[in-house]
């Protein structure tokens, strides 16, 4: 009998231990699908976002998209907007978009965007406080407005009259409609790819996010 429930406990242990979802790494739900399987929609879909982006990747959020053809052809090009001709400068731009990753633990677009917010001219020490959830120190005038107003949207998912006053004398209603549109896709992109549990790159050098236990 003693022999008997010890081993009933140690298969709960192994069976605790192997399918514990903190214990074991997500597997990918939505790969890179096989160019024999696409359909002539996907096909096209893909050589339209070649022809747009320059290259198509094997990873991030298009890959899963790709289920959805013509999503994919109508998201990627509001993203492109969005990133490209956006009314806010660069280095906010990327900044609105670090601030997304980081709130919705998406570490591919984190991983992708650091480099890119670094270029842009964001201070490394204000991108790092942003992967732990903190409040950056030492932020210029136009990074502390857009803290402020991208960190109330995420957050109670609208902003007060403070924050929105201080945005619109800087960057006008179309810098708010631009942030705010920015803000919304990038959360939709991050949670394509948590739902699809697609991978972060294993050669990034980005700081992990970290965001702080509450």
């Amino acid at each position: 009998m003693y022999n008997s429930r010890m081993k009933l406990c140690e298969i709960a242990v192994i069976s605790c231990f192997c399918f514990h979802p903190g214990l074991i790494q997500a597997q990918d739900r939505m790969p890179p699908i096989p160019a024999d399987k696409q359909t002539p929609e996907q096909k096209k879909a893909l050589e339209l976002l070649a022809g747009t982006r320059g290259s198509v990747s094997t990873q991030g959020p298009f890959v899963p998209l790709l289920r959805s053809p013509e999503l994919l052809n109508r998201l990627q090009s509001v993203g492109e907007y969005l990133r490209f001709k956006n009314a806010v400068p660069q280095k906010l731009v990327e900044m609105s978009i670090l601030m997304t990753a980081g709130q919705l633990k998406q570490q591919y677009e984190w991983n992708v965007h650091y480099p890119l917010a670094i270029k842009a001219g964001l201070n490394a020490e204000v991108a790092a406080a942003i992967a732990t959830g903190q409040r950056p120190d030492g932020m210029v005038a136009d990074e502390a407005v857009t803290y402020d107003f991208v960190t109330e949207l995420l957050r109670n998912r609208s902003v007060s009259d403070a924050a929105y006053a201080k945005f619109l004398a800087r960057f006008g209603e179309q810098g708010i409609i631009d942030t705010t549109t920015l803000v919304g896709y990038y959360s939709t992109l991050a949670l394509v790819l948590n739902v699809a549990r697609s991978p972060a790159q294993v050669e990034s050098t980005a700081p992990k996010l970290t965001p702080p236990s509450r």
